[in-house]
């Protein structure tokens, strides 16, 4: 078994978000309660996705997980495709689409080689999904193949020198005897899936660079919080554990 592949079975057995909620799968309970939870842990999502602003574009999500952020979209009136690497995912969100009254297309598909033709959509949007890819190089590649001239991106990766990271380095180097660990190597082998990467400025500057207007925000999140208390308060957005990448595709003649 390779390394995506065992990402992939990682995320089958527990789709994000499903931590959070122990009511019966798939009920309209769950579905709420799951909504309930991002709201409350990842408050600041409302304003980097701007699904309002979605309205009658053709936007793709790169992997879907749980469907929040997806049906968001669909609510506001996006012509909405989205992809996952799981079946467990898609399977979901294709059910709360029905439970709601939801038109969108939905389907397995691996980031690393997007089923659609280049400049389909007109927004691409990932959340906390394309460091978890092996080749997260050739994932990001795609999402702006597939996305048109003048058409926007809204991507959030981990970033590498954070609060979490951090903790996680603490508990997995320090205290266990092995300091010479990178930041690197920790959270690939400690934060959740098999080889989760995690970034700087710089080299998601240089990964995104063919978008015009480029924007990369580092939010503080409710995770930095339970690492590091009223530290992670004081030091802000400066350690914190999101990067949110936005920016347009150039129009070219």
């Amino acid at each position: 078994m390779n390394q995506k592949e065992r990402v992939r079975d990682f995320w089958e057995e527990e789709p994000c978000g499903s931590e959070h909620v122990a009511l019966p799968e798939g009920t309209p309970e769950f579905f709420a309660e799951v909504e309930r939870t991002r709201d409350a842990l990842d408050p600041y999502i409302h304003r980097f996705a701007d699904f309002a602003g979605a309205r009658g574009k053709r936007l793709l999500e790169i992997g879907v997980g749980l469907g929040t952020d997806f049906v968001r979209f669909a609510r506001a009136g996006a012509i909405a495709t989205g992809v996952d690497l799981t079946e467990h995912a898609v399977e979901l969100v294709r059910l709360r689409l029905e439970l709601e009254g939801l038109q969108a297309k939905v389907r397995t598909a691996d980031a690393e080689n997007l089923p659609f033709d280049d400049g389909s959509f007109d927004r691409v949007y990932s959340w906390g999904v394309l460091h978890h890819t092996p080749d997260n190089a050739k994932a990001i590649s795609e999402a702006l193949r597939v996305l048109g001239p003048g058409g926007g991106a809204c991507v959030m990766l981990y970033a590498r020198h954070s609060w979490v990271s951090y903790g996680l380095w603490v508990r997995h180097a320090l205290l266990a005897g092995r300091p010479w660990r990178s930041f690197a190597d920790v959270l690939a082998a400690h934060m959740e899936s098999e080889g989760t990467k995690g970034y700087t400025k710089r080299e998601l500057r240089r990964l995104f660079a063919i978008l015009e207007d480029l924007r990369i925000d580092k939010v503080r999140t409710s995770y930095d919080e339970q690492i590091a208390g009223p530290a992670a308060r004081l030091t802000g957005d400066l350690l914190g554990w999101n990067l949110v990448i936005r920016g347009r595709k150039p129009v070219r003649s």
